[in-house]
């Protein structure tokens, strides 16, 4: 499954003040992340990713995703378990005017998919038992 969420930031969402956008997901693993800036973002536009108050895309806390007529696509290996499968993307500009729309895509698996036997499952089935 892939959920794309949009923003199109405002004066107003600044880096002290961001504007919080809730990305509810189902349960699963998280396996690919994009971002995509459009053209004209001009590397003013910034992302953080945040899982239960903490910032964890990008990885090195208080930088930001950025970019201009850019997508930024990663792999990831993130559970997400009932409950507790919100994502809340940080969303802020330097820009004044011209706004442009911010897409966040997040796939998500069921767990089963990504890891269809569980370790001892595995073991078991080197064991020959």
């Amino acid at each position: 499954m892939f959920y794309v969420f949009s923003k199109i930031p405002e004066v107003t969402d600044t880096k002290a003040d961001p504007f919080k956008l809730d990305m509810k997901l189902t349960a699963g693993v998280v396996h690919q992340v994009d971002v995509l800036f459009q053209s004209g973002a001009n590397h003013e536009e910034f992302v953080q990713v945040h899982y239960g108050g903490v910032q964890i895309w990008p990885s090195n806390r208080g930088e930001y995703l950025r970019g201009n007529a850019t997508v930024i696509s990663f792999r990831e290996f993130m559970e997400l378990p009932a409950g507790m499968n919100t994502l809340v993307a940080h969303i802020s500009t330097t820009l004044t005017q011209d706004f442009k729309e911010v897409l966040i895509q997040v796939g998500v698996l069921p767990k089963r998919i990504i890891q269809p036997l569980s370790f001892e499952e595995l073991l078991n089935a080197a064991k020959g038992t």
